[in-house]
C-alpha cells in the first residue's frame, strides 16, 4: 500500500521563524530618565511637605503639638474646634467670610477690566501699545512694601481704614497685571478669521468680542480667575495695616490667634486654621486641573 506524499517544489523558499530582538536601552537614557523622576519626586516632597506637616499637626492633640513624629499620632479634632472658638477673642469664621468677599470682588473687577485691556492689547493697533504693555508688566514687579506708607496715609485721610475697599482696591492693582498678561497672550493666538466673519455678518466689534472671542477664551479666563482669587486671599502685609477686627481676612486673623495661655502660641490651632483655608483651594485646583493647564498653555503654540 503506497501513500502519495505532497512534495515541496524544488527551489521553494524555506520559511524562517521570526525572532523578536529586543534592543537594550542605553544606560545613559536610563540615567536621564531616573534623574527626571528623582527631580519630580524632590519637587513633590518640597511642595507637599509643609502641607502634610500642617495637616498632621492640626490632627494632633494640643498637648503633643510639638511632637516631631512624622506620621499622625494622638488624633483629635479639638484643634479645629479651637480655631472657631470665639471665647479667646478669635473670630476665624468671620475672617473666612471677609476673605471670600475681598477675593471675589477683587477677582470679578480684575477680570472685567483685564479681559477688555488684554483684548485691546492683543487685537488693536494704537500708538504707544508696546509702552502700555511694558508699564503693565513692570507694575507686577513693583514691591508692595513701598506702597504701605503712602496707602496708609491716603486711606487715613479719606477715612477708609478698616473698610473693605481699603484692601480691595490695592489688591486689584496687584492682580490686574497678571490678568492682562495671561489673557493678552491667549487673545493674540486666537484666529482672526472668526472675528472677521462675525464683523462681515454685521456684528459690531464689541458683539464679536462678547459672542465669539470671549467664549473661546473661557479656559484662560477661568485659569486667571483662580490665580487672581488665590493671590487676593493670600495678601497679608496691606491687610494687616488697613483692616479692622470686623474686616480682617484669614491671613491676619490666623496671625493674631491667641490661646488659653497668652505666653504660649496656639500652634496646633493655627495649623488647623491653615488646613481649613488650604484644603478648599487644593480641592478646587484638583477638580479643575485640566481646565487650568489648558488655560495656562493655550496660546503657547501657533497654529
Amino acid at each position: 500500500m503506497s501513500i502519495d506524499m505532497a512534495k515541496e517544489p524544488a527551489g521553494a523558499p524555506v520559511p524562517v521563524a521570526r525572532t523578536t530582538v529586543r534592543q537594550s536601552v542605553p544606560w545613559t537614557k536610563k540615567l536621564a530618565s531616573g534623574r527626571v523622576y528623582l527631580g519630580a519626586l524632590i519637587v513633590l516632597i518640597w511642595g507637599l511637605g509643609p502641607f502634610y506637616w500642617m495637616v498632621v499637626t492640626a490632627l494632633r492633640d494640643p498637648i503633643y503639638q510639638f511632637d516631631n513624629t512624622p506620621w499622625p499620632t494622638h488624633l483629635t479634632l479639638e484643634n479645629f474646634r479651637n480655631a472657631f472658638d470665639t471665647s479667646r477673642g478669635n473670630d476665624f469664621g468671620r475672617a473666612l467670610g471677609n476673605s471670600v468677599i475681598i477675593g471675589s470682588i477683587t477677582t470679578v473687577v480684575a477680570l472685567l477690566i483685564g479681559v477688555m485691556a488684554a483684548y485691546a492689547l492683543a487685537r488693536l493697533t494704537f500708538k504707544g501699545k508696546y509702552l502700555v504693555s511694558g508699564l503693565i508688566l513692570s507694575a507686577s514687579m513693583f514691591p508692595v512694601v513701598v506702597l504701605v506708607t503712602p496707602l496708609f496715609q491716603l486711606f487715613t485721610n479719606i477715612g477708609w481704614i478698616g473698610q473693605y475697599q481699603a484692601m480691595i482696591i490695592p489688591n486689584i492693582s496687584f492682580v490686574l497685571p497678571m490678568t492682562v498678561y495671561i489673557l493678552a497672550s491667549f487673545f493674540t493666538e486666537l484666529p482672526w478669521e472668526l472675528e472677521e466673519a462675525a464683523r462681515i455678518d454685521g456684528a459690531s466689534r464689541f458683539q464679536a468680542f462678547r459672542l465669539i472671542m470671549l467664549p473661546l477664551a473661557a479656559p484662560a479666563v477661568f485659569t486667571t480667575a483662580i490665580l487672581a482669587f488665590i493671590a487676593a486671599v493670600n495678601e497679608y502685609l496691606l491687610a494687616r495695616l488697613l483692616s479692622s477686627d470686623a474686616t480682617e481676612p484669614v491671613t491676619v486673623a490666623v496671625a493674631r490667634f491667641s490661646g488659653n495661655n497668652p505666653q504660649v502660641q496656639p500652634y496646633a490651632a493655627i495649623m488647623a486654621a491653615g488646613t481649613i483655608v488650604t484644603i478648599p483651594l487644593v480641592i478646587m485646583v484638583l477638580l479643575f486641573q485640566r481646565r487650568i493647564i489648558s488655560g495656562l498653555t493655550a496660546g503657547g503654540v501657533k497654529s
